[in-house]
Order: structure tokens, then C-alpha cells, then sequence
């Protein structure tokens, strides 16, 4: 299965949630970048507010694109630790990686929100929505850090992850809903004609047309 591009995901997704349509408490919540276009499709259709949950994958040394874990808006972090033993990395490294990903954190949240406060999650539904689920390093510290706030129900709704990642998730949210979980997964852009980068410019637009 492929997609044309994030909004096709995006709106392919909201019709198997099309049942939330009649919940009054729905919040959409978009992974940024690319996770915002396909959680915008949703928003829309759903007619619910959109905003963004900003959690960094923690990059392996020399290999930024293996996460080695996560770290969530709210400065929790999840940690690999089979891969911290597999690649022998160093607590200090991991400090320091940790420190790098926080400034980041900060300046999306800056750059997104403005001044604008951070959702209040307890009591609502969630919808935690990404363009795709690889390792699912980041998701996982996501749902974990949301399950915090009490929400009353926490799905995940993603276009395609491998198939492990997914499993795993599904003992984390309350449900998940995948549109295509393959057992040989490559990259999440493999899935997708068109996967050109989102710019945080795309991203304010976006937030700035949903309630």
C-alpha cells in the first residue's frame, strides 16, 4: 500500500475515525513536522481542534537517523537501552544528546505556539497522529508522556508502520489505528509518492486555521 502524499494519508485515516465525529472532547495532535499535515486532514474532518505534541528522537553517534530513544515536550525521556548496549554508547553522550534535542524542543515550541498555551489533555480524547511509525522510539515517548495528562482515551493513528512497532504501541494507547503495517519495512518515505520535507512555516499555517 502507498500514499500519494501526507494529506491522502491523512484523509484515508480520518474516515476509519470518522466514529469520533460525534465526541464533543476530541483533540488532534500532530508529530512535527510531516505528522501535522495528515493530523490536520483529520482535524477537518472531525471538525476538532488541531495542535502539535513535539517529542525528539535521541540520535546515535555518527548516525542521527537511529533513534537510541526519545525525549517529550514534557522532559521525559525514553531510553533504548538494548541499543545504548548494542552500540556502547556513553552516558555522556546521551546527556548531551538529551541537552541538544531540548533546545530544540524549545524552539519549535516557540516557533509553533507563539505564546499561545500548551492543550489541556486530562479528560479528553486524544488523537496522536504521525506520517509513519519506524522504530516508533519517538511515538512511544509521546503516548507515554500524554498518558500523564489523564486523558479519558488515547488512540494512535498513523498511515503505515513495521509491524513490530506497531504491536508494541498497541500496549500503550487505548487503540491504534494503521492503515498498513508491513513485516519488511525500509523507511516510512518509501510509502509515500511524494514525502517532501514540511517547513515550520507549513506547520504555523496549518495551527493557524484550526481552532
Amino acid at each position: 500500500m502507498h500514499f500519494r502524499d501526507r494529506v491522502e494519508a491523512g484523509q484515508l485515516l480520518a474516515k476509519q475515525l470518522s466514529w469520533l465525529g460525534d465526541e464533543s472532547d476530541v483533540i488532534v495532535l500532530g508529530v512535527p513536522r510531516g505528522g501535522v499535515v495528515v493530523a490536520n486532514e483529520i482535524a477537518k474532518a472531525l471538525h476538532a481542534p488541531l495542535d502539535v505534541y513535539i517529542t525528539r528522537k535521541l540520535g546515535a553517534p555518527y548516525n542521527p537517523e537511529l533513534a537510541i530513544g526519545a525525549l517529550a515536550s514534557d522532559g521525559s525521556a525514553f531510553l533504548d537501552q538494548d541499543a545504548l548496549r548494542h552500540l556502547g554508547v556513553s552516558d555522556q553522550y546521551v546527556h548531551s544528546e538529551i541537552a541538544r534535542q531540548r533546545k530544540e524542543i524549545a524552539r519549535r515550541m516557540t516557533s509553533y505556539r507563539g505564546t499561545r498555551p500548551e492543550p489541556d489533555l486530562h479528560d479528553k480524547t486524544v488523537v496522536l497522529v504521525d506520517d509513519g511509525v519506524a522504530t516508533g522510539a519517538t511515538v512511544l515517548a509521546s503516548l507515554r508522556a500524554i498518558r500523564q495528562q489523564r486523558p479519558k482515551q488515547l488512540i494512535l493513528a498513523v498511515p503505515v508502520g513495521a509491524a513490530d512497532s506497531i504491536a508494541a504501541l498497541e500496549k500503550e494507547a487505548d487503540r491504534v489505528v494503521c492503515l498498513y503495517s508491513p513485516e519488511v519495512f525500509w523507511a516510512v518515505g518509501s510509502f509515500y509518492a511524494d514525502f517532501d520535507q514540511t517547513s515550520d512555516e507549513e506547520v504555523v499555517q496549518m495551527l493557524a486555521q484550526r481552532p
